[in-house]
């Protein structure tokens, strides 16, 4: 099990990610017009970087949904492979066997 205080951090960041993903989106859409004069070009990139670091998507880590592990994420399935084995080993996952007894 993963410490809470990470799990609920990486919370945040998700609930920070949506809360200002329009705003993010816009900026940056802007930014890729190449029609925007270099002042305004600065001071749309300086409005970018008031922006809270971590209402970026990019920091947002993907984790178990059941034990808050970070390493050996499996996205279709969202959790870790520890507990993708556990599920698998118990049947709970549909489709999925083991390679070998």
């Amino acid at each position: 099990m993963a410490k809470k205080s990470s799990v609920e951090r990486n919370k945040k960041r998700v609930w920070l990610v949506e809360k200002h993903l329009e705003k993010r989106r816009a900026l940056k859409s802007k930014l890729l017009d190449l029609e925007v004069s270099d002042d305004e070009f600065f001071k749309i990139q300086r409005e970018l970087a008031l922006l809270p670091r971590n209402s970026s998507r990019v920091r947002v880590r993907n984790r178990c949904s059941i034990t808050g592990r970070a390493r050996g994420y499996f996205r279709k399935f969202g959790v870790s492979r520890l507990t993708l084995r556990e599920f698998a080993l118990k049947g709970l996952l549909p489709g999925v066997t083991k390679a070998s007894w």
